[in-house]
């Protein structure tokens, strides 16, 4: 239990200081991923006037895709220096954003049509990467939809190989760890039931797509 603690310490100073030093480069940095954010919210589909909740928001690219299709959108993070490049780029009045914490989110069960997270739970110690599951199934509307979009690794052996050690150079030990994970067996483990997956980035990434069940929550819980 002492380690555990003292890794999510660690990975909570981490934030800090990382995200302080990237926040202003960030946008130039995820480029390459900037057609994903819109197939997201293709591949989410959400109902008209849906409430989405984006977790990890980063500088907003995620929430701003949203909110240019009509929906209300807020992003949370734990990055006030993300956050503050964020605000600054909102021209939108449907998006607002919010510093909170993914493992203890600041709104009221059911709240949300629709909760995301893009590219963040790769970066969260193992024990914290569960609870903030858990949370976005708490906060989501029954049946409503939950959205990870996150790395992957592609079934042929030599992309496998190389998108791998090509990833874990600038991601260092969280993505290790996260991409040997049954991401899957973690998503209904928070009530969380997968209906599609769709491919993105050459196969190093993926957009799972999945609903929140009363029944998984109960065995999650």
């Amino acid at each position: 239990m002492e380690r555990i603690v003292d890794e999510e310490k660690e990975y909570y100073s981490l934030v800090k200081k990382v995200f302080d030093i990237l926040a202003p480069f960030y946008d130039i940095l995820t480029i390459p991923a900037s057609r994903v954010r819109y197939e997201v919210v293709g591949f989410t589909n959400a109902g008209t006037g849906s409430k989405i909740l984006d977790v990890g928001t980063g500088t907003g690219k995620q929430a701003f895709s949203f909110a240019k299709k009509g929906y209300d959108v807020i992003g949370i993070d734990l990055s006030e220096a993300m956050l503050k490049v964020a605000r600054r780029k909102n021209r939108y009045g449907n998006v607002k954003f919010e510093a909170a914490d993914a493992v203890n989110l600041p709104f009221e069960d059911n709240s949300f049509d629709v909760s995301c997270v893009s590219f963040a739970l790769h970066d969260m110690f193992l024990t914290i990467r569960e609870r903030a599951l858990k949370e976005m199934a708490r906060v989501t509307k029954t049946k409503g939809t939950i959205v990870v979009i996150d790395y992957a690794l592609p079934e042929n052996k030599i992309k496998k190989f190389l998108i791998y050690h090509i990833v874990k150079l600038y991601e260092g030990k969280y993505y290790m760890e996260f991409i040997k994970s049954d991401l899957k067996a973690l998503l209904r483990k928070s009530g969380i039931e997968i209906k599609e997956e769709l491919p993105v980035l050459l196969g190093a990434g993926r957009i799972l797509k999945g609903i929140k069940t009363e029944e998984l929550l109960a065995i999650g819980s």
